[in-house]
């Protein structure tokens, strides 16, 4: 199939447009050495370590501060939609959109 001008680039498995921004889809490893986004996990998530232990939600907590601080994008608000107790988690980035994300990410 020819691709068209109309037609809109393939977004990456980690990523899914939602209502009110995009779902950030994660795969979690707290009690690491420092947090960082490691790369891709299994195509469909991107692998994040956390310096914090998962207790209490010790470690959601840094990963949402890790987001804000990370991806710099102002108005844009992280709230943990799926995950609070697993380490395959979503995150909404309210008032992003999928080509933002893609570029503070890129290259992974």
């Amino acid at each position: 199939m020819n691709k068209t001008p109309t037609d809109k680039p393939h977004s990456p498995a980690w990523l899914r447009q939602h209502t009110e921004g995009v779902i950030l889809r994660i795969q979690a490893q707290p009690n690491a050495s420092k947090t960082a986004i490691v790369g891709i996990y299994n195509e469909d998530r991107i692998k994040i370590r956390i310096s914090s232990p998962p207790v209490e939600g010790a470690a959601n907590e840094e990963l949402l501060r890790f987001l804000k601080k990370f991806f710099k994008l102002p108005g844009v608000q992280y709230q943990l939609l799926r995950g609070d107790t697993s380490k395959t988690k979503e995150v909404l980035c309210r008032g992003a959109s999928i080509a933002m994300l893609q570029d503070a990410i890129h290259p992974l």
